[in-house]
C-alpha cells in the first residue's frame, strides 16, 4: 500500500510517500534502456518530513544532492540508498554554515537550483543556503539553460556584452549555438534592436549578390560547402571590420544566419540552369551545342535528354546526379553518341575525364578512344566543365584546366595539389 504524504504543486520535486508504514522520498530521474523515466525511493524520518514540508529551500537542496546519485545508477543500476540516506541529516537538519560546507565537497545539480530561482552569484561563491532564499516552487528551465550556455562560453574565455547577447537572441542561438538561426526581433530588448539591425545590415551588404549553389553529388537537397565557406568568410570579415567589439559567438551567428537563409533559398528552387549562372560565357554557336545526350551512372542506369524539352541539359544532368548519387555510386557520364564524345565525372577522386572517339570500330573491331584527365576543384569546377561541354563539346574544354594523357599523370598531379 502506497500513499502520498506530501507533494508540492510542481510535478518533478520529490514527493514523500508512506509505503508499508515507512516514510520514503520518491523522485523521478534519469531514464531506463527504453528511455522511460526511472523512479527512485529511499527512507526518511519524521523529522526530515517536517523540514521538507516547511522549508522549500532545504527540500530543493536535498533534491539537487540526490540527483547525481540517480545519474550514477544509470539505466538499470540501483540507487546507492546508504549514500542518499547519509545526505538527509546534513542537508535538512544542520545549520546553514554546515550545509554550505557539505556542498563544497559533494556533487550536486546546480542547474536544478538555478531553474528554481537560486541566486547565481551566491551559488558560485559557495553560499548555497543564502542563494536559496529566493527559491520558487515553479521551475524556469530557460534560466538554467542560459546559465549553462554562459558557463560554456566562460570556459572558452568568452564573455558576452549587451550587444553580443542581443545578436544571439535575435538569431535564436543564445542558448544553443547548433540550432538553425532565424530572425526573432521580438526576442531583443527594444533599446538594443536598432544596433542589432545595423549588424544584420552589414552582413546583408557583405553577401549581396552571393549565392550558395546546390551540390547534387551529396543528394538532391545538398548545397555547396565551398559557396557556404566563401559567404561566411565575406560576412565574417565585414562584420568584424564594422563592429570590432563583437565576440566570436556573435559574429559566427550572423554568418550562420546569412548562409542558412541562402541555403534555404537554393533548396526551394529547382536544380539550377548552370548555363546562366556559372562557367565560361563564350558563345560557341548553335552548331556545337548539344541536341541529344545520354546520362549514365556507375550502376548502369541511363537517362536520355533531347533538346526542346522544358529544361536544358545541365539542369537535367544534375537532377539525374542528385537522384542517383550515393557512396557506392560516384561515377557519372554525359555522352554525345552522335559526335562520339563525352565526359566522365569521378566524384570520389575530384577528377574528370573527357573521352573522344578517334576511330570507329569497323568489321567487329573495337573503337579507338582518346581519354584525357583533369583535376576538378569542387562542384563549381564540375559545373563549369559540364556547361562548357554542353555548349561546345570536348574541343571547347581545351582552355579549361590541364588535360593529362594518362591516369598516372593525374595521380601525380593530385599528390602535388594535396601537398600544397
Amino acid at each position: 500500500m502506497r500513499d502520498i504524504v506530501f507533494a508540492r504543486n510542481s510535478g518533478w520535486i520529490p514527493n514523500v510517500i508512506r509505503e508499508d508504514g515507512e516514510l520514503q522520498l520518491t523522485l523521478g530521474a534519469g531514464a531506463d534502456a527504453n528511455h522511460d523515466p526511472r523512479t527512485f525511493t529511499f527512507p526518511i524520518g519524521e523529522a526530515h518530513l517536517a523540514v521538507i514540508r516547511e522549508d522549500l529551500a532545504r527540500h530543493l537542496l536535498l533534491w539537487s544532492a540526490v540527483l547525481p546519485l540517480c545519474d550514477a545508477a544509470g539505466t538499470r543500476g540501483p540507487l546507492d540508498e546508504a549514500a542518499a540516506v547519509a545526505l538527509l541529516d546534513p542537508i535538512l537538519l544542520s545549520p546553514p554554515a554546515d550545509v554550505d560546507t557539505l556542498f563544497r565537497r559533494i556533487p550536486w545539480d546546480r542547474s536544478r537550483l538555478i531553474a528554481h530561482g537560486a541566486d547565481i552569484g551566491l551559488l558560485e561563491r559557495g553560499q548555497v543556503c543564502a542563494a536559496m532564499r529566493a527559491a520558487t516552487e515553479t521551475s524556469n528551465g530557460k534560466r538554467a539553460q542560459e546559465y549553462r550556455a554562459n558557463r560554456r562560453r566562460a570556459e572558452r574565455g568568452e564573455v558576452l556584452g549587451p550587444l553580443d547577447a542581443a545578436v544571439l537572441r535575435y538569431t535564436g542561438q543564445y542558448l544553443h549555438g547548433a540550432t538553425i538561426p532565424k530572425r526573432s526581433p521580438d526576442a531583443v530588448a527594444p533599446a538594443l534592436l536598432p544596433e542589432v539591425m545595423r549588424v544584420i545590415a552589414t552582413a546583408e551588404q557583405a553577401c549581396a549578390g552571393m549565392r550558395i549553389g546546390r551540390d547534387p553529388r551529396r543528394g538532391k537537397r545538398a548545397t555547396d560547402k565551398g559557396d557556404w565557406d566563401r559567404m561566411a568568410k565575406a560576412v565574417d570579415a565585414a562584420v568584424r571590420r564594422a563592429h570590432p567589439e563583437l565576440v566570436d559567438d556573435a559574429v559566427r551567428t550572423v554568418s550562420f544566419l546569412m548562409c542558412s537563409e541562402a541555403t534555404d533559398r537554393s533548396r526551394s528552387t529547382p536544380m539550377e540552369d548552370d548555363e546562366t549562372i556559372v562557367g565560361d560565357r563564350t558563345d560557341f554557336g548553335e552548331r556545337t551545342r548539344k541536341t541529344a545526350l545520354l546520362f549514365t551512372d556507375d550502376k548502369g542506369v541511363e537517362k536520355r535528354w533531347l533538346q526542346g524539352g522544358t529544361r536544358n541539359a545541365t539542369a537535367e544532368f544534375w537532377e539525374f546526379v542528385g537522384d542517383r548519387s550515393a557512396a557506392d555510386n560516384e561515377v557519372f557520364t554525359i555522352e554525345d553518341e552522335e559526335m562520339g564524345e563525352g565526359l566522365q565525372l569521378h566524384f570520389y577522386a575530384d577528377s574528370i575525364a573527357r573521352v573522344t572517339t578517334v576511330r570507329e570500330g569497323v568489321g567487329g573491331a573495337d573503337p579507338e578512344y582518346r581519354v584525357e584527365y583533369s583535376l576538378v576543384d569542387g562542384i563549381r569546377g564540375y559545373r563549369n566543365l559540364l556547361s562548357v561541354f554542353v555548349r561546345g563539346g570536348c574541343v571547347a574544354l581545351d582552355q579549361h584546366g590541364s588535360w593529362l594523357s594518362d591516369a598516372d599523370q593525374l595521380e601525380r598531379a593530385r599528390r602535388r595539389r594535396d601537398a600544397q
